[in-house]
């Protein structure tokens, strides 16, 4: 707050020096009149104006200025308005599950109004009869469309099933919203996955992921080609411009050269295509783990004999390897002062809890005992060979027998050793428990795993390499933690304990990670 306070009235200070502004539908002046600023209010939270001058986007504090002009807010009636645009199956089930939860734990009543079927809002109020709060108002989209509505101006949070793409981000920083990539900009406000899906009664079980990406790209067609029934396979996708479709083509198709089927059929919603896929014996799609159903998950299978199933654990973990974060961006500007409590309570206890009973994987971080990895255990026992010898699985399992694995993994981005978007989410979950004391009195080991490609020697030390950084980002951005309260080591086994199959990106993906043991 100094700081925009300080940038504020530095700037205004400049103006004065003008001698003259423009004037347009609002004009800021000190108490003092001795400074005056003119401009396009383009918002008010309740504490500070942001208004588009000739010489920018200026915010400020509102304690030090009086507003005259047409676009002056009521100060005595204000209502906090916060917009909301983006993924449709955020918009329908998590959201307003958060918003309802949040309104209980302020002591609120939420009022839903429905204006059609794109649109909605939640009036936060005192009572039945007091004035509305805040209003959080929502666009029931696609993720593209809420970055759309975000450098338009007509949104303040983008609700997204993928990350920012490369062409969005240049734009909003070109727009001063910030860099959208940037943990500020960007949260992790619950976690889905993507899971192929068919209708009960279809003979098949599973897939591996090189065949469901040949699938969604027409490459096999028919159902005999996966060990089921002589029948043309009929693909579903949500719209084009869906978080989960385009991650789809991102995390499937892209990585093996791929391009999408022009038969698949879309779907607006992705409750819809759910629906059609569970009444066609013969059909397969991509669907939100939270919005399966009537159909049934396809199990995840690689050469290598290993199987991935879709479960809150796997999740919660990432060791599913379809995970999908989801995702709130917001610009580089204050939101009303309930909008910053709302984001303050997503990362509460109450918040995860609404986020389970909603069908989403929530982030509250859990310990997992060796005794029920067997699953793990057995891989690493299964891919022991002359590159892992029986004593390196005896050192893994002696550090690792007598801790407990975090439900927190940290995994890189293509071809980089820096942390992806979730990955960042979670440096920034951690050092915060950190900082709260959650683990004061113990040792936390950050352990790294890497692919079989290579040397095993060589993939040990890079792993060892990996764990390091991701300590050492997680103690940067922990700055107010003491570290003589906890422990904080790190160790490597490489290729010691794979989560998937080498035999393609994703599971070379998979098994390049960093994981957090406490004991």
């Amino acid at each position: 707050m100094a700081f925009y306070r300080a940038a504020a009235f530095a700037a205004l200070f400049l103006f004065s020096c003008a001698g003259w502004l423009r004037a347009q539908d609002v004009t800021l002046t000190s108490r003092d009149g001795a400074v005056e600023v003119s401009g396009t209010l383009l918002g008010y939270d309740g504490e500070f104006y942001r208004v588009d001058t000739r010489f920018g986007e200026l915010t400020v504090d509102g304690s030090g200025v009086s507003c005259d002009g047409p676009g002056c807010p009521n100060l005595s009636d204000f209502v906090a308005e916060v917009a909301f645009s983006g993924s449709s199956t955020m918009a329908e089930r998590l959201l307003p599950a958060l918003v309802e939860g949040f309104a209980l734990s302020n002591g609120y009543r939420a009022e839903r109004v429905v204006q059609d079927s794109d649109h909605f809002e939640y009036r936060l109020s005192a009572d039945a009869a007091a004035n509305a709060h805040a209003v959080f108002r929502f666009r029931v989209t696609t993720t593209d469309e809420g970055f759309a509505d975000l450098l338009a101006n007509e949104a303040d949070v983008v609700m997204a099933l993928r990350e920012v793409r490369p062409a969005e981000r240049e734009r909003a920083q070109e727009a001063g919203m910030g860099n959208l990539a940037d943990i500020p900009r960007s949260r992790v406000v619950a976690l889905d996955a993507m899971v192929p899906v068919v209708a009960p009664e279809n003979p098949v079980r599973q897939i591996s992921t090189p065949d469901l990406a040949r699938v969604l790209a027409g490459e096999i067609t028919n159902w005999a080609d996966l060990g089921g029934p002589d029948a043309p396979i009929g693909l579903h996708l949500p719209d084009p411009g869906s978080g989960l479709a385009q991650a789809a083509e991102d995390y499937l198709l892209r990585p093996g050269g791929l391009d999408l089927s022009p038969e698949v059929i879309r779907h607006r919603l992705s409750g819809d295509m759910v629906q059609a896929v569970a009444a066609d014996p013969f059909a397969i799609g991509l669907a939100s783990y939270a919005e399966t159903g009537g159909a049934r998950m396809l199990t995840l299978s690689g050469g290598c004999g290993f199987r991935l199933s879709a479960n809150r654990r796997s999740i919660k973990t990432e060791d599913y390897p379809l995970t999908a974060p989801m995702f709130l961006y917001l610009p580089a500007r204050r939101l009303p002062k309930a909008g910053r409590e709302f984001l303050a309570f997503l990362r509460s206890p109450t918040a995860q809890i609404v986020i389970r009973r909603a069908g989403f994987v929530d982030q509250a971080p859990e310990e997992v005992g060796v005794d029920v990895q067997g699953e793990r255990l057995a891989n690493a026992i299964l891919s022991a060979g002359p590159e892992v010898p029986l004593d390196e699985l005896k050192r893994m399992v002696r550090v690792l027998k007598p801790m407990a694995r975090l439900t927190v993994s940290f995994r890189f981005e293509p071809g980089s050793s820096r942390p992806d978007a979730q990955s960042r989410a979670n440096i920034a979950q951690l050092a915060s428990a950190l900082e709260s004391g959650d683990y004061d009195g113990r040792r936390l080991v950050f352990v790294g795993f890497s692919d079989g490609e290579g040397a095993a020697d060589s993939n040990r030390r890079i792993a060892l390499a990996r764990a390091e950084a991701v300590r050492n980002a997680v103690l940067k951005v922990a700055e107010a933690m003491d570290p003589e309260r906890l422990e904080l080591g790190v160790e490597a086994f490489g290729e010691a304990l794979p989560m998937a199959c080498d035999d393609s990106d994703w599971g070379r993906k998979a098994n390049r990670r960093v994981e957090v043991w406490v004991q």
